[in-house]
């Protein structure tokens, strides 16, 4: 009965984290897509700050892959018979974490340079919105 039981559940974890590992990969595609059409429809805006936005986008659509392969990573190493198995885990683990933390220092670093205005026009007072300047 015990035996019965753990390889259900053995089997369970198998498929949930071949799932996320689907899912992660699928993301990953979804954001390639996303970015090569950004990319095509950018063509004609100017060289300088057009593909700032779309490694942002790309960026992100990354770090949620990498959320998704991570999970998987935790599955695997519930079910990991051997220490040996555990390190290897362990390894992509730290690997993809890393990535990750990489990745959002970038999305943080050039989120403000993209949401800035190019040519910022004459700003009012707020507190005297009809002052001029």
């Amino acid at each position: 009965m015990f035996e019965a039981s753990q390889h259900i559940l053995h089997l369970a974890v198998q498929w949930l984290r071949l799932l996320l590992e689907t899912v992660g990969a699928l993301v990953i595609a979804a954001g390639a897509v996303h970015g090569l059409l950004a990319l095509l429809a950018a063509r004609s805006a100017p060289a300088d700050g057009r593909f700032v936005p779309i490694r942002l986008t790309l960026a992100r659509y990354l770090s949620l892959a990498l959320e998704f392969q991570l999970a998987a990573d935790v599955l695997s190493t519930a079910i990991s018979p051997s220490w040996d198995e555990i390190g290897k885990l362990a390894a992509i683990a730290v690997i993809r974490t890393g990535l990750n933390y990489f990745l959002g220092l970038e999305i943080k670093a050039e989120s403000p340079a993209a949401a800035a205005p190019e040519n910022p026009g004459p700003t009012r007072d707020r507190a005297n919105p009809v002052a001029g300047p």
